[in-house]
């Protein structure tokens, strides 16, 4: 399968006033059901450090509700690139994939740059629309966690890489 879908920070303390979390959270299961059914890699992708998310606390636990389906993988990351000092591109190299699904918490940080970080490493990209979420923060605080949530989409939307596919979509309209 040259598909893998990344769920990104989807934990309890990264969901806190963000904008649709339950429903992120069910498109982000369902998304999860249809990829381990097509055999492609699920990456359940953890933030961690020392002064928030600290690893094993009840805030760094996945989210409540979020299923993780027998085969997908976890991967601790410790930077908004969800690639960077991670075997992440290791993972979807050694699997063939070229198209990285991605799906999240916190649109505006992780989400969008481990987005770029994949087409700079060559990977083509699907953004789930409404399969990422955000909540305002002391920097973008006159924009709601859902104008930061559109914003990405906007962005990605008209972002062209060379020799890259791009495309945003709804989860329901996901090929997989």
């Amino acid at each position: 399968m040259d598909t893998a879908l990344l769920v990104i920070d989807v934990q309890e303390e990264a969901l806190e006033g963000c904008h649709d979390p339950d429903g992120v959270v069910e498109r982000i299961n369902d998304l999860a059901r249809r990829t381990t059914e097509s055999g492609a890699p699920l990456i359940y992708i953890q933030h961690e450090d020392d002064g928030e998310l600290i690893r094993e606390s009840p805030g760094w636990q996945l989210a409540r509700g979020l299923e993780r389906p027998e085969g997908s993988v976890r991967l601790a990351k410790t930077f908004r690139d969800s690639f960077e000092a991670t075997d992440l591109q290791g993972m979807l190299e050694r699997d063939g994939v070229r198209r990285v699904v991605v799906t999240g918490v916190h649109s505006d940080f992780c989400v969008q740059t481990t987005a770029l970080s994949a087409l700079i490493r060559g990977f083509d990209l699907t953004l789930i629309s409404d399969g990422h979420t955000s909540r305002p923060t002391p920097e973008s605080s006159e924009l709601s966690g859902e104008a930061l949530t559109q914003l990405v989409n906007a962005r990605m939307a008209t972002l062209r890489y060379p020799g890259r596919s791009i495309e945003v979509v709804r989860a329901a309209e996901l090929s997989l």
